[in-house]
């Protein structure tokens, strides 16, 4: 008895601690369902629905005629939910195969079959979203909208597709380095106007709601939008598209030419700053008879200025000591010394004893330097003080990132010795991008006012103007008036008589100066670097341009034959596209009478109308005739003569045709029955009916033109 109760005892116990166990589990999910149930089901909802960004479509980037720069173009993930309720099993198996027939003819990348064995696939695994493509064009997205049971749309049949939006460049290479990229997934660089003018060109976000499917996808929740995205801005830059095609291809064809490692070459109006073109190309390391834009070597690289620099050194000595042209300059054979180090003429003299006008024309290195430590010496300092002053050593702070900071030694530098004088006046010991060089001849070329180089234009919102930049001076006067004077007759004397006279031009004259620049040994040869920066036309300055060649591997390395002929390419497109530059017509010419043409019979009213347009005299000897001939009353004026063309048809004369037009004797002999057959071209020189011969309706007449 005693182990009976012992053992109901226990299985009490037992009982009661699982009814205990089991009204906890139920009051538990009732707390979960009814206390605590919005707050999980937020949670799980937070796991399953998710928000996401909607990127806005990206500002365009014109160039300065309106041409189309880079561009962002849709692109489309598609997708289908096979297993959607709307979709049954007699509409997906009558209509599987047609569907994969068109996508394997649109897009060609799998068969038909594999097609369609992966949407059956899908379907039988019970998967809610099958990817059919990516990067599908908006062309090709439209085609797909017209496809099998994707016809019927997102919810009855399944289709579904996001837009990714891509950047793209219209004319390719062609200002890629200055148009620039923006990597906002974190990989590469981000370089040019893409990054400059970001904040523009970005727009604004939008946001919609997304929820998780089968296969980790995730799926609009709405059609539209919680919030719309806002365009980007559009950006107008200065690059004229055709000359920069000009300048590409030069540039192109003498680095292929001569065999060269790299080039760039920038073209800026003088007035404004405005960069018109600018290009940089490089050798492909991979085919070295390609050239790529990887590297803004205009904006991004300092480099030894070479000769170029020997306008800075001469202009610095006239503003401090009123150095003259004619001053006389021994440079004895072409070679001289300081502190045992060489400095020497790339040729020979034909003459010892040459003016300043005639060192810089002929480019003289030995010339150069003893001008400079003729008259600084004493006190160097006060050289490199009038450099600064020029802005020679300060950045351009130009928009485009990257651009590298220009180093002209000070005598307090450690490396300061006394070879650094002389070496810097004749462009070594020293670093500056060849954009910063040609702002220093474009500020000589605008008088001495130096402005600070721009790329961008305007800013546009749906076509409007919502920001201009204007123009900014960086120096307004960098020297004297009467040293710029200087300065402009040495440049253009180097043209003339000079270093590049190989650019003279019999249209416009051009003034500059070349420069040829020791680089450094390279696998036991000395490399050189070759240029030339001026700017045209010279008598009336408008536009300044550099070219800078690096390391031609031919025998030909000097700048005047090397990098000048580029310059003149593209000097002779923008002079000959730009008409604002041409010398106007003399107007004791424009005022000459204009000749008179040699002019056909017809109607009286056409034919004035046409000679008064054309502001040609004529008389008239019966004003209400219609119909006229026309002879020359001398060589400025025509007569015309009344005709009884009209009057002799009415009574079935045959009129006087001749020197009429086929089209004035159809519109004649046609209405009254004639028949006629036109032979030749021009006017009518003779008619098979004589004129004053009568005719009937259905008569043949033939009139033969010349």
């Amino acid at each position: 008895m005693e182990v009976k109760k012992d053992i109901l005892w226990r299985v009490y116990l037992i009982y009661f601690i699982i009814c205990l166990f089991g009204v906890a589990i139920i009051s538990k999910i009732c707390i979960i369902q009814f206390v605590d149930g919005d707050k999980y089901r937020a949670q799980a909802e937070s796991f399953l629905t998710k928000f996401f960004d909607i990127e806005a479509v990206r500002g365009n980037i014109y160039d300065a005629n309106g041409s189309l720069l880079a561009t962002s173009l849709p692109y489309y993930e598609v997708g289908m939910d096979v297993n959607t309720d709307a979709i049954t099993q007699e509409i997906f198996e009558g209509n599987v195969d047609s569907l994969s027939m068109c996508l394997s003819n649109l897009f060609n990348d799998k068969s038909w079959k594999e097609y369609r064995k992966g949407l059956i696939k899908a379907r039988k695994d019970g998967d809610r979203w099958v990817l059919l493509q990516k990067d599908v064009s908006y062309t090709n997205l439209q085609k797909m909208k017209k496809f099998p049971i994707l016809r019927k749309g997102k919810n009855r049949g399944g289709f579904v597709y996001e837009q990714t939006n891509k950047r793209e460049r219209p004319f390719q290479f062609l200002a890629a380095r200055t148009i620039g990229k923006l990597n906002d997934n974190g990989t590469g660089k981000s370089y040019g106007m893409e990054v400059a003018f970001n904040n523009y060109l970005e727009g604004v976000k939008g946001h919609c709601w997304k929820k998780k499917i089968a296969g980790n996808v995730w799926r609009s929740i709405n059609d539209e939008n919680e919030v719309d995205p806002e365009d980007g801005d559009d950006i107008v830059s200065t690059i004229d598209i055709n000359v920069q095609d000009v300048a590409e291809n030069s540039l192109m064809n003498c680095l292929k030419k001569h065999g060269a490692d790299h080039g760039c070459l920038v073209l800026m109006e003088i007035k404004t700053g405005e960069v018109i073109a600018i290009a940089n190309l490089t050798r492909n390391n991979k085919d070295t008879s390609m050239y790529l834009e990887n590297l803004n070597y205009a904006v991004g690289k300092g480099t030894v200025p070479g000769s170029t620099f020997k306008l800075a050194s001469l202009v610095a000595v006239m503003e401090d000591f009123n150095v003259k042209l004619d001053e006389i300059v021994d440079i004895g054979n072409g070679v001289c010394f300081y502190s045992d180090a060489k400095v020497s003429d790339s040729h020979h003299p034909e003459k010892s004893k040459i003016t300043v006008q005639e060192v810089f024309e002929q480019s003289s290195n030995v010339g150069v330097t003893k001008i400079i430590t003729r008259y600084y010496a004493k006190d160097p300092q006060k050289y490199i003080d009038r450099l600064y002053k020029m802005n020679l050593n300060l950045p351009l702070e130009v928009s485009i990132p990257g651009e590298a900071n220009p180093y002209i030694k000070n005598t307090q530098d450690k490396t300061w010795s006394k070879i650094s004088l002389p070496w810097i006046s004749y462009g070594y010991e020293s670093r500056i991008t060849p954009l910063q060089i040609l702002n220093f001849y474009s500020a000589i070329a605008n008088n001495g006012k130096m402005m600070r180089p721009m790329f961008v234009k305007e800013i546009r919102n749906r076509g409007k103007t919502t920001k201009i930049f204007e123009p900014e001076v960086i120096n307004p006067s960098i020297c004297s008036q009467s040293t710029v004077n200087k300065a402009k007759l040495m440049m253009e004397g180097v043209v003339s008589r000079g270093t590049g006279k190989s650019l003279k031009s019999a249209n416009y004259q051009i003034a500059g100066k070349t420069g040829t620049a020791q680089m450094g040994i390279v696998n036991g040869k000395m490399t050189y670097q070759a240029s030339f920066v001026g700017y045209f036309p010279a008598d009336n300055p408008k536009y300044s341009c550099i070219v800078v060649i690096s390391a031609p591997s031919g025998d030909a390395y000097y700048g005047g034959v090397v990098a000048g002929p580029v310059f003149k390419d593209v000097a002779d497109k923008v002079y000959s596209t730009s008409l604002e530059i041409h010398k106007e017509i003399n107007a004791k010419q424009a005022s000459f009478a204009v000749k008179a043409p040699a002019v056909k019979n017809g109607s009286q009213k056409e034919i004035k109308n046409v000679l008064n347009k054309l502001k040609i005299k004529n008389l008239s000897l019966d004003q209400k005739a219609d119909w006229v001939s026309t002879s020359l009353i001398d060589s400025s004026s025509i007569k015309l003569s009344s005709q009884s063309i009209e009057n002799d048809l009415k009574k079935n004369i045959v009129p006087d045709l001749r020197g009429m037009t086929a089209r004035d004797a159809l519109f004649l002999l046609e209405p009254k029955g004639l028949r006629v057959k036109i032979i030749g071209s021009g006017a009518v020189s003779t008619q098979s009916i004589q004129a004053g011969a009568t005719f009937i309706k259905g008569t043949q007449i033939i009139l033969q033109l010349i």
